[in-house]
């Protein structure tokens, strides 16, 4: 019976988990988005309104992780943990692409495109899970803001790969390159994390009433008008998702976030640590990866790699896939 009953507690776990995030200004902000898309309302952020905020929250999440690093210290773990997440981001692609081979009738050249997205990782995902987490008052180590970073770029050389040992590949020249290592949010990201950590918790009490009080006010505003985005995409992509696809949007974050259950086991971090881990193994990239696929493999179809990270994953992770990590890692962990 003890089997049973901890089963049964740890889906009543979930449900509850799932419920209270449903019910959170984060989730209802973005339904909000997604619900005005698919009505065809003519509400919208502007796009520079929606670019500022982006910064502002990549600054935000980079500044306060690198002050906890500074807190912290610089030890074997947190290179252990970079290591990991380089080796998750690396790997998952090719799940990813075996998956999709099986489970939709995509071509290699899509499959790869799509496969490098799941890799990589959703930073509005990452933070969205970090205020779960800190809404439940479950702490995380701070240099998974690190680890974030470092996981936006391998999946990106594994997608390469897979379709250049197809011989269509690309030759990875300078240009993609740069848009792999200077992209935007990743310089932002990683400068921000270095100012943290260079200033520690006194630059930190400097800047708090700018980065931390506004927060969450400004994340549900951004994702508003992810919603926005997302209900428009999935509008304009309605004969692209299939049930294959549709399966696999699902089917992929699971199976990665237990890949980063397990990592995170083996490299001891606590529950939120652990379930930051398997957040960003559990994501997919809408920034950082079409970016760099407009110019590494321009024949892939964007409304197919595009829909299915945000239109699909991001909204399952959001609502269900976060809740259903929470709850595996604090039953992992005892935490």
């Amino acid at each position: 019976m003890r089997p049973w009953k901890n089963a049964e507690a740890g889906l009543n776990e979930i449900l509850s988990l799932a419920a209270g995030n449903l019910l959170s200004p984060i989730i209802l902000s973005f339904a909000l988005g997604l619900a005005a898309a698919l009505a065809r309302s003519e509400l919208s952020i502007p796009e520079a309104v929606a670019k500022g905020m982006s910064i502002y929250l990549l600054f935000a999440i980079g500044f306060k992780g690198g002050a906890s690093v500074a807190a912290h210290g610089l030890d074997a773990s947190l290179l252990l943990s970079l290591g990991a997440g380089v080796m998750l981001s690396f790997s998952l692609p090719f799940l990813a692409f075996a998956l999709l081979r099986v489970m939709t009738r995509l071509s290699a050249l899509d499959a790869a495109a799509v496969a490098g997205h799941y890799g990589s990782i959703s930073i509005v995902t990452f933070v969205a899970a970090s205020s779960v987490l800190a809404d439940r008052g479950i702490m995380a180590e701070g240099y998974m803001v690190a680890v974030a970073a470092a996981m936006e770029a391998p999946a990106i050389l594994s997608a390469l790969w897979l379709v250049s040992r197809r011989g269509a590949g690309p030759k990875i020249e300078g240009d993609i390159w740069r848009e792999i290592l200077l992209n935007g949010s990743i310089v932002l990201l990683v400068g921000a994390f270095v100012i943290g950590w260079v200033t520690g918790e006194k630059g930190l009490a400097e800047i708090a009433p700018f980065i931390v009080s506004p927060f969450k006010g400004v994340l549900c505003l951004f994702l508003l008008d992810m919603g926005l985005v997302a209900g428009r995409g999935l509008r304009r992509a309605r004969g692209v998702l299939t049930g294959g696809l549709l399966g696999f949007g699902v089917l992929m974050p699971v199976l990665g976030s237990v890949a980063g259950l397990a990592l995170a086991l083996a490299l001891g971090l606590s529950t939120g640590g652990a379930v930051l881990l398997m957040v960003l193994a559990a994501s997919a990239s809408y920034i950082a990866v079409p970016a760099a696929m407009r110019v590494a493999l321009p024949e892939a179809n964007p409304s197919i790699y595009l829909t299915m990270s945000l239109g699909v994953t991001f909204p399952f992770n959001l609502t269900l896939g976060i809740p259903l990590y929470v709850a595996l890692a604090r039953m992992a962990t005892g935490g």
